[in-house]
């Protein structure tokens, strides 16, 4: 509309042209009118009045009809525009917790800071992004069923909701959550990401049993004006995950380090990938020695990775990117490939080690890897022995006690690693059947220091005595050591004194040397 008609004159210039309309229009009205009479008049003995009124009524009808068509067209487009809305609706929130959900968070639109805000308080318009995951999930939905993880995150949402605004807690999937918060000054974004914390590992009640989660928390702030709100969000994430990474409950800041770890991690993932597609990744062999006659009664096959640059990868570092990329299976078939292969050179009666990761033991076909690689090398079962650390065991203990039976049956010997370091172990003990137990190093380094952790050590070996299961303690590094161990009845022994892993075409020269020095006494 042009400025002189927003003026107060040029509205009341506006309001006589319509009246001046109006007018014309009733004229014209009254004027046809006049005619339509003079008409009937004229020509009323041909049927003309008859005319009139079929049009009248035409008319009349046309005029009903019209009004009805577009009282329907009303309620249809009222219709469409609920069901847009609820569709709308659907897809940005989640079914579940009923917070949005991922594309809700990118489609929001803050507001601006204005030089009034600016000027007024400088804290008003700062907005920090909260992510969120909860630690233990997955052992609460198997200890209270699925319908009972549903109602978890749902009380969770409820919970981190009380704390922000509802309009700004987000779901974005699985366990994980967002929060927008407006207005907070550093110092009160990390109180607001213990309150998260507290607030989400309260017990939960879940039919008649408390369960309790724990929760990680990265913060960032975002740039307003300069990025997307997605990439604070992704600031955010890297925070949570280097908390994840410090331990449970845990809140970080983010930091420009941990831009430069992620691309670190991504550029390692990238050479781990084709590292294993060229099968660059080798098993060593660390002896096992056969503590009452000093003979080598096995090798345990550890994994070894040098990069194309020199640079030796720690295994920890691989093997864990291995295991949260999905690369572990691949992983795993070719280095038992090549350890089957390489244990074939070896005496009949010398085993080979093997160590399985927790993540494999939730595989229900592992056993079923194991045996089809062992047939492809000709490798027999019963010179195989499997090591299962105790946490291994519980992320799910009917799938565990599956793959244990089938390798058990098989001939395959099974060994409980680092025996003492994990959760319950007489449990573990007395649930599965178990060919040997390896005492952790720990124990072993420490036990001439401390009376309690020697106590310990003739425990774990009277406990083995009593069930007829071999122990092997590892890490023995001294003489004195390894004649305190063989005082208390240990049968195998492993560690440096005897030898440090060694590549495949050491490990006959090695068993040679060693029946060697055991001839010359």
């Amino acid at each position: 509309m042009p400025v002189f008609f927003q003026s107060r004159a040029g509205r009341q210039c506006l309001l006589v042209m319509a009246l001046g309309v109006t007018l014309w229009l009733v004229g014209a009205i009254l004027e046809l009118d006049n005619w339509l009479v003079a008409f009937v008049g004229a020509y009323e003995s041909y049927g003309a009045d008859k005319l009139v009124l079929a049009l009248g009524i035409g008319g009349a009808m046309s005029f009903v009809y019209s009004i009805l068509r577009i009282v329907d067209l009303r309620k249809e487009m009222e219709l469409r525009a609920s069901a847009q809305a609820k569709a709308d609706w659907t897809a940005t929130h989640d079914h579940l917790t009923k917070l949005p959900n991922r594309y809700a968070f990118e489609r929001k639109v803050l507001p601006r800071r204005t030089k009034t805000d600016v000027e007024g308080d400088e804290w008003e318009q700062n907005v920090t992004i909260f992510s969120i995951d909860l630690d233990g999930f997955k052992k609460v939905n198997d200890l209270v069923g699925h319908n009972g993880g549903d109602a978890l995150l749902i009380e969770v949402a409820k919970r981190i909701c009380a704390i922000g605004n509802a309009d700004c807690v987000y779901r974005f999937g699985g366990d994980e959550f967002v929060v927008v918060a407006l207005g907070l000054s550093p110092r009160h974004e990390e109180r607001f990401a213990c309150l998260l914390i507290q607030a989400v590992t309260r017990p939960i009640h879940i039919n008649g049993v408390a369960a309790e989660v724990g929760a990680s928390v990265g913060y960032d702030r975002w740039q307003q004006g300069r990025e997307p709100l997605e990439d604070a969000a992704h600031r955010a994430d890297l925070a949570m995950y280097e908390a994840k990474s410090r331990g449970p409950n845990q809140n970080m800041a983010f930091e420009a380090s941990m831009q430069d770890k992620v691309a670190k991690r991504a550029t390692l993932e990238s050479k781990l990938r084709i590292a294993i597609q060229k099968k660059a990744i080798r098993p060593f062999y660390q002896p096992l020695i056969d503590l009452k006659t000093g003979t080598v009664c096995g090798f345990e096959a550890l994994a070894r990775w040098t990069d194309e640059e020199g640079v030796a990868i720690p295994p920890p570092v691989f093997i864990g990117i291995a295991e949260e990329t999905g690369m572990i299976t691949e992983l795993f078939e070719d280095l038992l490939a090549q350890a089957c292969r390489d244990a074939l050179a070896w005496d009949d009666h010398v085993m080979l080690s093997f160590n399985v990761s927790p993540v494999q033991m939730e595989d229900k076909l592992l056993a079923s890897r194991i045996f089809k690689v062992l047939s492809a090398n000709s490798l027999p079962p019963r010179r195989l022995e499997i090591e299962i650390t105790e946490n291994a065991l519980i992320q799910d203990p009917a799938v565990a006690a599956i793959i244990l039976d089938e390798l058990h049956d098989a001939g395959v010997q099974i060994a409980l690693d680092d025996f003492g370091t994990g959760y319950s172990s007489l449990a573990q003990l007395a649930r599965y059947r178990f060919d040997k137990i390896k005492i952790d190093k720990s124990f072993i380094a420490t036990y001439r220091d401390d009376d309690r952790q020697e106590k310990i050590i003739r425990a774990m070996l009277g406990l083995g005595r009593s069930l007829n299961i071999q122990t092997t303690a590892e890490g023995i590094e001294e003489h004195r050591q390894l004649g305190h161990l063989l005082q208390l009845g240990c049968d195998v022994g492993q560690g440096y004194l005897f030898g440090k892993p060694m590549p495949a075409e050491d490990t006959r020269s090695f068993i040679f040397d060693r029946d060697a020095a055991l001839a010359n006494g």
